[in-house]
């Protein structure tokens, strides 16, 4: 029998694991200003599409090269910044797939056998990379202000002060379907919308990375969000078997076992493990009793662990099994932590995280992106946006087509933000309805014994949270794999004194990486 309906089950994907899909700034970007580049760059007059059968007749292996200067930590860094397209090749034919659409950055004056280089990209799945690329470690960063976002939209791009370019050459590319990358025909955007033809074309672009740029002795680092991190992780074991050694991971928010998080599915799950996050975030507004400083956090939410592992999740398991529901003690305890009332957990004990975000407080709407957001709640009911992501979205599109002009690349063609791919999307994945990545990670794990694991994840995080992806990630019991929470949502690198954390964090991560 059916365990769940396929179609709720699609928009529930969509609407919660979008993978910072910025959905409320639209699915496309406007087309790029109409200000030419500086002469001698490139143009890209091709019109691409995010449809379902689109797809290119043969693809041009254009870019536009520009040359820019950071200063890190005091120390000013000469870079060429490479913006165009590049084919995947089948490895078997070696014909082209697709054109992927990248961003690299690389240090001047580096030697590239011996240069780290990072492949980053977002999920969705059909969300573009844009959020990593202008929120993250790139050479620009937008500066949302978050989590009050009190600056004047669009909000600004400035320098980052914490890119990584420091440490590694950085490769942003967008899935097929997404920013400005399509299929190459006979092959169209639909061919590759699904869990393992996903995770196969992006193995080839990494190799063709690899080998065009005279990268084959790098060493080599992912850098996957949300639906990005089952990418990385059937990436990964695919990249070891074709030869191609990795030296680290950084998974961003990952949803690793999409089995195992009760916000994706349309079936009866326990909850239990976003009881910390719901904690987090009824924290951070004063409603858990007792309520947790930033400081008191990390102290706060182990509690909340313990309570859930010894008193909780036993509870609501033989709840979910026979109907006997949780002691009084145990219910006042869950409405202490989370700061939802506690008629609502009598009422059921087992709170989803779009129920939470709806009740937590009358009349006012959280984010579920970054719970610290909030607007007042004044929309139908189940027409409430994510105001974490709505209030963004419009300025990362914006400021995106701003800045591929003035890194010398224009197109008439609009950017796209998130496509529709998630409608179509195969999911399945080792004989299952939904993928559980776990065992592909450890698969590469076996293949490489030295490639290290950094998942990063946000405390105030109600779309992946960030106690799911620990017992996730527990499943593996490996020395080489580490967790690190942050203040802040999804997208912990908009939170800036988390950003800086995290930059300090990854440093230290690829210097034991490299060391290996």
């Amino acid at each position: 029998m059916e365990i769940f309906d396929r179609w709720r089950a699609v928009f529930i994907l969509a609407f919660l694991v979008a993978a910072c899909s910025g959905s409320g700034g639209g699915g496309s970007s406007p087309p790029p200003a109409t200000n030419p580049p500086p002469a001698g760059l490139f143009t890209d007059s091709v019109s691409y599409s995010s449809a379902p059968n689109a797809s290119l007749p043969s693809a041009a292996q254009v870019t536009s090269v520009t040359h820019q200067q950071i200063t890190l930590n005091g120390t000013m860094l000469n870079y060429t910044a490479t913006v165009g397209h590049l084919s995947a090749l089948s490895p078997s034919t070696q014909q082209p797939e697709a054109s992927f659409f990248y961003v690299a950055y690389t240090l001047d004056g580096a030697a590239p056998a011996t240069r780290p280089v990072t492949f980053f990209y977002n999920g969705g799945p059909g969300s573009a990379t844009v959020w990593l690329h202008l929120g993250s470690f790139g050479p620009k960063r937008l500066d949302t202000g978050e989590p009050n976002m009190s600056g004047t939209p669009p909000f600004p791009l400035v320098d980052n002060a914490e890119s990584m370019l420091d440490i590694s050459d950085l490769v942003f590319v967008d899935a097929v379907g997404t920013g400005f990358s399509q299929a190459i025909a006979p092959n169209t955007n639909s061919t590759f919308w699904g869990v393992d033809v996903d995770a196969a074309v992006f193995r080839d672009f990494v190799m063709r990375y690899v080998a065009v740029n005279n990268r084959t002795t790098s060493p080599k680092f992912l850098y996957g969000e949300s639906y990005g991190g089952p990418r990385t992780a059937v990436l990964a074991d695919l990249l070891e078997s074709a030869g191609v050694r990795l030296s680290g991971i950084v998974l961003q928010s990952p949803a690793l076992d999409y089995n195992s998080n009760c916000g994706i599915l349309d079936i009866v799950l326990s909850c239990t493990s976003y009881i910390p996050s719901y904690g987090a975030v009824g924290s951070w507004f004063g409603f858990s009793t007792p309520s947790a400083s930033v400081a008191q956090l990390p102290a706060f939410t182990e509690e909340a662990r313990a309570f859930v592992r010894t008193q909780y999740e036993p509870a609501i398991r033989a709840f979910l099994a026979s109907g006997t529901p949780p002691t009084d003690a145990q219910l006042t305890q869950a409405a202490n932590v989370s700061g939802l009332a506690r008629a609502f957990w009598v009422a059921n004990p087992n709170r989803n995280p779009e129920f939470y975000r709806l009740n937590i407080h009358p009349g006012t709407l959280y984010g579920r992106y970054d719970g610290r957001v909030s607007i007042p709640n004044t929309f139908p009911p189940g027409q409430e946006p994510d105001p974490s992501s709505t209030l963004i979205g419009p300025s990362f599109a914006q400021r995106l087509v701003q800045y591929l002009t003035s890194l010398g690349y224009t197109t008439p063609s609009s950017y796209t933000m998130l496509g529709n791919a998630i409608q179509q999307w195969n999911f399945r994945h080792d004989g299952r309805d939904l993928p559980d990545t776990v065992p592909d990670l450890a698969a590469a794990l076996t293949q490489n014994p030295r490639l290290k694991v950094l998942s990063v994840n946000g405390y105030h995080d109600t779309v992946t949270p960030f106690y799911t992806t620990e017992l996730d990630l527990a499943r593996i019991a490996s020395p080489n794999v580490a967790v690190r929470e942050y203040v802040g949502g999804h997208m912990t690198y908009l939170e800036n004194s988390s950003r800086r954390a995290m930059k300090a964090d990854i440093v230290e991560f690829y210097r034991s990486a490299l060391a290996n």
